[in-house]
């Protein structure tokens, strides 16, 4: 068996009968939840693997949106302080795209413009699916929703966020050049921001043609 055979046959086609939930148990419910699942699932050998418990966290789904100005070839990024980075002996002040948590009653597209408003005081237009990705699929159930949007930088600046929720956040309005270069010398280290520049390194003509025509 080649090897390409050999990767399509360790594949397992997917369907709710690969996988028995046996059980499902809250065991923190705060700011996030904490659920621990016992279950089993389909072997790429065939047959059952022994039954297996695991904690998840789980938050719900989030949106993000790199604002971008095709007229000044530049981004908006914005800058807050997360706990989890500075636990993990990070940059404690994160450069970020915009992204806020899912409701509900909201599409991605709804959240990331939402987010754009309370976290940069700026409107934006023309979103673009760039990706949807699992956050950490060992740990959480979470998916985000990544976006392209098109905004007038000039109009971001200043501090901004919900004092209410604890936010404190600082706009910056970078180069697409500058910004890539952060992800390169590893200054940026959020994964959404890393995921939405380097598909705007590869984008940016099409995505300039595009909006230039507006």
């Amino acid at each position: 068996m080649n090897t390409k055979e050999n990767k399509e046959a360790s594949i397992i086609s997917f369907d709710k009968s690969c996988v028995e939930m046996r059980e499902k148990k809250t065991v923190y419910q705060g700011f996030f939840d904490m659920t621990t699942y016992r279950f089993r699932h389909r072997l790429f050998s065939g047959g059952w693997s022994d039954e297996i418990s695991r904690e998840l966290f789980e938050r719900g789904h989030a949106a993000a949106v790199l604002p971008y100005d095709p007229i000044t070839d530049s981004v908006v990024l914005v800058e807050q302080f997360r706990i989890g980075a500075h636990i993990a002996n990070c940059q404690p002040w994160q450069l970020e795209i915009v992204a806020g948590i899912i409701d509900t009653d909201e599409s991605p597209e709804e959240v990331a413009q939402r987010e754009a408003i309370e976290e940069a005081g700026i409107d934006v237009s023309d979103f673009q699916s760039i990706s949807r990705y699992l956050s950490s699929a060992g740990g959480t159930s979470e998916v985000l929703s990544v976006f392209v949007g098109r905004v007038d930088s000039s109009k971001a600046k200043g501090i901004h966020g919900v004092p209410e929720e604890g936010e404190d956040i600082r706009v910056h309005v970078v180069s697409r050049q500058e910004a890539y270069a952060w992800v390169e010398s590893g200054k940026i280290e959020n994964a959404a921001t890393i995921i939405a520049l380097q598909w705007l390194q590869l984008n940016v003509a099409r995505l300039q043609q595009q909006w230039g025509e507006l």
